[in-house]
């Protein structure tokens, strides 16, 4: 019932409001910017520099030698490319029980990177001793810029427990085991 109605009101004097929006006056459209030359006379010489040679470009052209050789072949793999790989990794210093937690176990990573327990270590104890874990200790233990350790050391901090004493007696305490 109350589509129908509905209709009733959207559907009332429909002829009269569509005639009264298309007999409203239309907005002018913007004037052209007026120019001296026909279109067709400026594509025309457009063309015609376009088509025309030009001597000090071709001259300029003619001046330039290149030289290219073709690229050396792809080194044959060998033992001493994965001892190379070998050397840029680092072993782990700090890591979690892989089958616990349905991780692979990891033995080494890539120089210049952190697994996320070592990243927390490291932020841990520099949080606890800032002067015994300075940043250049952390980037001289874990092969890392100096540059990239400070601006970490300095925006990341492990998160912090901080258990606020009762205002009361009678609420109950919290004991750290």
């Amino acid at each position: 019932m109350g589509a129908r109605l509905a209709r009733i009101f959207r559907n009332f004097n429909v002829e009269d409001r569509a005639l009264r929006e298309i007999s409203k006056k239309k907005p002018r459209s913007a004037p052209r910017h007026a120019t001296t030359a026909t279109p067709s006379a400026v594509s025309s010489e457009v063309e015609e520099l376009v088509m025309k040679k030009n001597e000090s470009l071709l001259e300029h052209l003619r001046a330039v030698y290149v030289e290219s050789t073709d690229p050396t072949a792809a080194p044959e793999f060998s033992g001493d490319a994965s001892a190379g790989k070998e050397a840029d990794r680092r072993p782990l210093r700090v890591s979690l029980p892989g089958s616990v937690f349905s991780l692979p176990e990891l033995t080494d990573v890539p120089k210049g990177k952190l697994t996320l327990t070592e990243a927390l270590t490291a932020l841990g104890s520099h949080q606890h001793q800032p002067r015994t874990w300075s940043a250049e200790k952390i980037a001289q233990e874990y092969c890392l810029e100096l540059k990239d350790t400070k601006s970490v050391v300095e925006f990341f901090v492990p998160f912090k427990v901080e258990v606020i004493p009762p205002k009361s007696r009678t609420a109950k305490q919290i004991k750290a085991s």
